[in-house]
């Protein structure tokens, strides 16, 4: 299992409309091979930043097969116009369970 985090910053006045198209992507997502779930986190702090957090079963399911998907080129158009600069994405692995 890995963990994409993708930080992303919005434009001033686009928060609800980058809301609601994460929210009509979360099927492209659901359906592309090897994803697992997808949460979408807000800041307190900085109510202009969000966390997607989506569950892959490989990072390959992500950076190869997602990205050259026809749903990530949706997912891009739904939000793309939203944000005020380029996502940050990492991908984690759990290490240790509480």
């Amino acid at each position: 299992m890995v963990i994409e985090t993708a930080q992303i910053e919005v434009k001033d006045h686009c928060a609800e409309a980058f809301e609601s198209g994460v929210r009509a992507a979360r099927e492209i997502f659901l359906a592309a091979e090897g994803c697992r779930s997808v949460a979408l986190w807000r800041s307190f702090e900085h109510p202009l930043r969000y966390t997607l957090v989506v569950e892959w079963e490989t990072v390959e399911d992500h950076i190869v097969t997602f990205r050259q998907s026809p749903g990530f080129a949706a997912w891009r158009r739904l939000v793309q116009d939203c944000f005020a600069s380029p996502p940050r994405v990492e991908h984690q692995s759990i290490v240790s369970l509480s």
